[in-house]
């Protein structure tokens, strides 16, 4: 048991630093008034076209998008990678101001992630019950 626990925690960490990422960038990149100072300059820094192109991303939902095709994958496919690709595009969407689908996202990625980690468990032994 104790050999497969940070197997069983490395994704949800993972998630975690990915919610963290997400709120650096929003934080720290695009809601600072000095940063918008900054890329509306006549010589604004090249990194300003990232930034812009992080926030056409929001305003026209591609996060929210991108996290709910996530989570239809993994709800099609038994891969847990695909759902932790939905929690974590989830946990970046609901960062990058696309709330509703980044949430639904977010619940459908873990719920699938623990409900495959659990099956993962099982005995093979086991039958189901009747």
């Amino acid at each position: 048991m104790t050999a497969r626990l940070p197997r069983m925690l490395a994704p949800w960490l993972l998630i975690v630093l990915a919610g963290l990422g997400a709120a650096w960038v929003r934080y720290g990149l695009i809601e600072p008034p000095a940063m918008a100072q900054i890329c509306t300059a006549a010589q604004a820094p090249a990194w300003c076209a990232l930034r812009q192109a992080l926030v056409l991303g929001f305003l026209h939902e591609v996060y929210g998008i991108a996290a709910m095709l996530a989570a239809v994958l993994a709800l099609l496919r038994r891969a847990r990678a695909l759902a932790w690709l939905a929690a974590a595009l989830g946990a970046l969407a609901l960062q990058l101001y696309n709330y509703e689908p980044g949430a639904l996202a977010l619940l459908i990625g873990c719920l699938r992630l623990v409900h495959l980690q659990g099956a993962g468990n099982v005995p093979a032994t086991a039958t189901p019950a009747r």
